[in-house]
């Protein structure tokens, strides 16, 4: 098997990329009663409001801080962006087209370094405002309105951007997962979705 496998993804950064996701299912399922009432009942999973409320804090600084490491340790690759890159988001991937959109692209597609961006933005975002948000009485009313706000468009932005990730990273893109679980991935999957990364990586 080894022989038709590339390794893709350090220990380091899987340790990494599993917390984030575990803590921001913890996350999810602890504030979405927040969020709105209907959700109201997530609050038993952890023994109520105030317990929910509690993890969910403590919870959110270990989401910001791996998340930040996660997204530096990518950061090189995540700002690198040239013409295929933009030939991949005219075309969004060719997800919407029935063929299949033959576009060189290296470690990482277009899409997934803009979902880095992104998910690098809403962190810093929802980090400041839950900061603000856990210390009210020590901002006016105003600041901490705002915050509300914020934090919760970013959460329901995170949560679409979510949902589409995990898609794309098992039924869209067979193959993929095991990259993060492993840290290989076939050489056929690398040639087909990152054709650019496995030359640079072969000639090595």
């Amino acid at each position: 098997m080894s022989k038709n496998c590339i390794d893709r993804f350090t220990t380091w950064g899987r340790i990494l990329h599993w917390t984030v996701a575990i803590s921001f299912f913890i996350l999810l399922l602890s504030g979405i009663g927040l969020f709105a009432h209907v959700f109201f009942g997530f609050f038993h999973i952890f023994g109520g409001p105030e317990q929910s409320i509690l993890v969910h804090k403590w919870t959110g600084v270990v989401f910001f801080v791996c998340s930040i490491l996660l997204f530096l340790s990518h950061i090189g690759e995540t700002f690198r962006f040239d013409a295929d890159d933009a030939r991949w988001i005219a075309k969004l991937g060719g997800y919407l087209s029935c063929k299949h959109a033959d576009i060189p692209q290296g470690k990482f597609n277009a899409g997934q370094k803009l979902f880095g961006i992104f998910a690098f933005i809403a962190t810093v975002v929802m980090g400041v405002t839950g900061w603000i948000i856990w210390h009210m009485t020590s901002y006016s009313l105003e600041m901490t309105q705002l915050s509300l706000m914020l934090h919760s468009l970013f959460f329901a932005l995170f949560m679409i951007g979510m949902v589409i990730h995990i898609y794309l990273a098992t039924i869209g893109n067979p193959g993929t997962l095991a990259g993060m679980l492993w840290g290989k991935v076939t050489k056929n999957w690398a040639k087909t979705h990152a054709s650019k990364w496995y030359q640079k990586v072969v000639k090595n």
